[in-house]
């Protein structure tokens, strides 16, 4: 695929206006919901393939989500997509004022390998349901879900309105030496960076989707044995590759022995005594993956797991304990199934460790006490989190989601999808009917100015 004629063409069918009537945009909301239920079982085969999820896994965290979120728009976007009234101010009388959702064009939606269908399909549906073109980048690290985004796609879509390019760095090199409306990147920091260099040559509004440690913070008051279960589940799912997935535990000195033997038996309890047998344990995306996940687990910290096997790529999930700040494995994101714990004894010091580190994609606290809840929530920064659960904030298309300083910026699903794609012009509509005269010269400051100060106070 040449990628500039593939812009050209898709700059001259936006051009044309066929993208903007609602009723266009909710038809090919439609199209692309009715291929996700003909493509399902492929998709689910494909993601297996990729990261060993089980079609189980696959459909809840990745198939479904997608599904509710392309529903969800064609339910709201007419009312998204509508002209909003706003106050005019005595001085514009008489006038009308009104806020306009405007698509930005030509979009690129550059998606990462650890959920390849939801991390793709989600902003492409917020794209199309703003009224924009879109060139879609999938990762080259998960090519069996890549290749079936592409077919399903092409199927879909005439690629002037709905285009996907493959393959490795070669390709997003070319495709952010473009010139693009809006583009939105999901990936690592690193990349990220990258991104927001090309975008800042060329002044292209940018949302990024990035990482970070997200911590977990596990209060006296929390409801360890529940505390514990929901932190198993949304540390090891996708075995750890998730980018909100709890990446250390902050404990109260007081409970963490109580919460170390209750992450013991959740994590037997979901995984069973030998979880790289389990059918549906999934595997590390790769062995460059695989060897860092590795080189971060300390045998003299780990109290529980530290299996692996690298002819699967899997590393059963893994517990250290007695960990500190110094230790490798807090120097990065881990995006593994392995689980650091660090503890505390007062507040003040954990406030102060936390708001001097890079701010967080996700934060989770598992508490009882309310004020204590209000007051975590409150002093800390970031992207968003959950309160004595994890993972589940990103689950819904009434709140957006999105990072915050090092973990991104900007925010999509639902409404703040669609406004993410979308500038919003602001139009005053003057009447001709009326017409008052003290805006203009020669400046008349007796009646006009006392108007004047009475319309500006």
């Amino acid at each position: 695929m040449n990628i500039q004629e593939t812009l050209t063409a898709q700059r001259r069918f936006f051009q044309s206006g066929a993208t903007l009537p609602v009723s266009f945009r909710i038809g090919m909301l439609k199209r692309l919901r009715s291929a996700l239920d003909r493509y399902e079982e492929a998709i689910c085969t494909a993601l297996t393939a990729d990261l060993g999820k089980s079609s189980y896994e696959g459909f809840m965290c990745e198939v479904g989500l997608v599904r509710s979120e392309i529903s969800y728009l064609i339910r709201h976007t007419g009312s998204f997509a509508r002209e909003h009234r706003v106050p005019t101010p005595l001085a514009q009388f008489a006038s009308r004022s009104y806020r306009k959702p405007s698509p930005y064009g030509n979009t690129l939606i550059m998606s990462p390998w650890n959920y390849p269908l939801l991390l793709t399909l989600d902003p492409l549906a917020d794209a199309i349901a703003a009224g924009n073109t879109a060139v879609v980048k999938p990762s080259a690290y998960s090519p069996a879900t890549s290749a079936l985004l592409k077919r399903m796609l092409e199927e879909c879509f005439a690629p002037d309105y709905v285009a996907v390019v493959t393959g490795g760095r070669q390709e997003n090199t070319a495709l952010l030496e473009q010139k693009f409306d809006f583009i939105f990147f999901t990936g690592s920091q690193a990349v990220g960076r990258e991104v927001l260099r090309h975008t800042a040559e060329t002044l292209t509004p940018v949302v990024l989707e990035l990482g970070g440690k997200s911590p977990c913070i596990v209060d006296a008051s929390a409801k360890i044995s529940l505390a514990a279960r929901r932190i198993v589940f949304g540390k090891f799912l996708n075995c750890g590759q998730t980018c909100v997935a709890p990446d250390y535990i902050l404990c109260h000195s007081r409970v963490k022995d109580q919460l170390l033997e209750a992450l013991k038996k959740e994590i037997q309890r979901q995984y069973g005594a030998a979880p790289l047998e389990n059918p549906d344990y999934g595997k590390i995306v790769n062995e460059k993956h695989f060897d860092r996940l590795m080189g971060l687990i300390d045998p003299q910290k780990t109290v529980y797991g530290g299996a692996s096997c690298r002819k699967t790529l899997q590393i059963a999930p893994t517990v250290l304990d007695g960990v500190t700040w110094a230790d490798p494995v807090m120097g990065e994101e881990i995006f593994g199934p392995i689980l650091p714990i660090l503890t505390f004894d007062r507040f003040d010091s954990l406030y102060a460790d936390l708001s001097g580190r890079p701010k967080p994609l996700a934060l989770y606290l598992f508490s009882q006490n309310r004020s204590r809840v209000k007051e975590v929530t409150s002093r800390l920064n970031f992207g968003g989190g959950c309160v004595n659960d994890v993972v589940i904030h990103l689950a819904t298309s009434q709140m957006g989601f999105g990072g915050v300083g090092e973990s991104g910026m900007g925010a999509y699903h639902g409404k703040t999808g669609f406004d993410a794609f979308s500038h919003t012009k602001s139009i005053v509509d003057k009447k001709t009917w009326l017409d008052l005269p003290m805006r203009y010269q020669p400046y008349q400051k007796g009646l006009y100015g006392g108007l004047l100060h009475l319309f500006l106070r």
